[in-house]
């Protein structure tokens, strides 16, 4: 689309005022495609667009000739513009097309396993290689050449992602962000041998303070042990993977059986990721407070069902939305929510300025997070149904739900 052309593609001619009392432009107009849009759209490759989905292995996928094996795009609804996703095949016994690109990229195996090879343009005398399998968590470098090998005879299924749209937003060009010779080698050093070498030390987040750890790959984010976290519910477990120096950020984190998340609210690009166990979210508009059934407003509230590997967005549209997440399987619900770079902790502030996770602090103390003796009552008598029906009991104690008003 030509800068003048209008949301229709088509050019149009200005009109001025005609007079003091009347504005200028249409004020109401369907919204255009972004840059990023029309990439998608130049693909050829099927685009599922909605709140979530129960799990990626279902979705249709055709052949992405870029990549060289079958891909969906998924752009979950409060994502526009804020990253990219989709989910890749990689053929049997086969591998996807060697690719570099000036956005950030990670892959989680949802199933199969294989290895894949990391080298700098120039520099095919260096290959990184490094094996993966299902559960696999990993990333390449920025601008960095790859190409992922399937090593069984069964296809491969990759959920992929990146800041695409963040870059191909700004500069629109793909010539360009596909085929700059810039080295990043502040964020890859083709002489480092260590580089995807897997850590599992834990150290401390510099901004909040949480649990993080800085490795390129983690070779099992499913069943690897996660650190005490408690912030979203008691016995609740959670770490940040930084990988590569990427500025996409993550978290993996897990419920314990018959425990589920406090309400919370923030803004979009949060989407959480099934990879055990099985639940539900729900999320709805800050605006319509923080009881919607017991006030009549359940109209409102949208639901997600997903199983691994099944996705959400936490606050699928645009502002604040308040979101909770119950699993209700025999064993925990583990999730992995991805923002993109849209890191909550990274809010711009003045320098000094004082920030609030806001998430984790309760609505009382100035947060977004709604203590369990404020929620809405349909929600415990719901989920204590789901548990019998699979066998397990509520861990809620009473006292969870005792007032905490002063």
């Amino acid at each position: 689309m030509a800068p003048h052309d209008g949301p229709d593609g088509h050019s149009h001619d200005w009109a001025a005022p005609t007079d003091k009392l009347t504005r200028a432009g249409l004020g109401t107009f369907q919204a255009p495609k972004s840059p990023y849009d029309l990439w998608m759209d130049a693909q050829e490759i099927p685009i599922f667009r909605d709140i979530g989905v129960s799990k990626v292995q279902e979705l249709p996928m055709t052949n992405w000739d870029m990549m060289g094996g079958k891909a969906s795009f998924i752009q979950l609804y409060g994502t526009e513009g804020m990253w990219g996703c989709h989910i890749i095949e990689v053929p049997g016994a086969g591998a996807l097309k060697p690719v570099k690109h000036i956005y950030e990229q990670q892959y989680f195996v949802v199933d199969g396993r294989g290895s894949t090879e990391v080298w700098e343009e120039g520099q095919e005398d260096k290959v990184h290689v490094f094996e993966w399998q299902k559960g696999s968590l990993w990333s390449v470098p920025l601008n960095a050449m790859y190409r992922v090998v399937n090593a069984s005879s069964t296809p491969a299924l990759l959920l992929g992602g990146n800041t695409a749209p963040n870059v191909m937003n700004i500069y629109e060009n793909a010539d360009f962000i596909f085929n700059c010779p810039y080295q990043f080698r502040d964020r890859f050093d083709p002489d480092r041998e260590d580089y995807y070498k897997p850590s599992d030390e834990i150290l401390a987040d510099p901004i909040r303070g949480l649990a993080m750890t800085q490795t390129n790959i983690v070779p099992d984010i499913v069943d690897c042990e996660l650190p005490l976290d408690n912030r979203r519910s008691p016995g609740y477990r959670r770490i940040e993977p930084h990988m590569t120096d990427n500025n996409f950020y993550l978290w993996i984190g897990q419920h314990e059986t018959g425990r589920y998340s406090k309400g919370h609210a923030h803004g979009s690009a949060a989407v959480l990721i099934c990879i055990k166990g099985k639940g539900y979210t729900y999320t709805w508009p800050a605006e319509h407070g923080q009881t919607p059934w017991k006030d009549g407003k359940e109209e409102f509230v949208m639901r997600q069902d997903y199983e691994p590997v099944g996705m959400v967005s936490a606050a699928p549209m645009s502002g604040d939305w308040y979101h909770q997440h119950f699993g209700v399987s025999a064993g925990p619900l583990r999730l992995t929510a991805w923002f993109g770079p849209h890191h909550p902790g990274r809010t711009v502030k003045r320098p000094g300025e004082k920030a609030i996770d806001y998430g984790a602090i309760d609505v009382r103390d100035g947060g977004t997070a709604i203590g369990y003796d404020m929620e809405d009552p349909y929600l415990r008598n719901e989920f204590q149904g789901y548990l019998k029906e699979v066998g397990a009991e509520s861990k809620m104690e009473k006292e969870l739900y005792e007032s905490k008003a002063n």
